[in-house]
């Protein structure tokens, strides 16, 4: 099976669009894409495991509990622990946001690389 990341579907949604890239025991990668979209008022991710999540296209704005606000480009990406609360605050529609996301359980060595690399928050 062949496919191409930022192919993006024509038919316009007003949901997101998530799809599973693939999964296996503790780990799971897939496509997001979203169009203006953000998370509903007072909503918060509170994931049960780490989340390495990189923008591949569009611009995004992400909110943590702490009152941090990340603006992210294409290219940009962060490491998200396990638990951290967080929230899509904003998404571009042109271009629309491609993200790819990869949920499992990290060792330390990652979680360590994303903290002397600014990428976690």
């Amino acid at each position: 099976m062949s496919s191409n990341l930022f192919t993006i579907p024509e038919h316009q949604s007003d949901e997101e669009v998530i799809e599973l890239l693939a999964e296996g025991r503790e780990l799971r990668i897939e496509r997001i894409i979203s169009r203006g979209h953000a998370s509903p008022p007072g909503f918060w991710y509170d994931q049960e495991l780490d989340e390495w999540v990189a923008l591949l296209q569009g611009e995004a704005r992400v909110r943590f509990e702490n009152g941090i606000t990340r603006r992210l480009q294409a290219g940009d990406y962060l490491f998200l622990p396990a638990r951290l609360r967080h929230r899509v605050e904003s998404t571009s529609t042109e271009p629309p946001c491609v993200w790819l996301a990869v949920h499992g359980s990290f060792p330390e060595q990652v979680r360590a690389a994303s903290r002397e690399g600014n990428h976690e928050v």
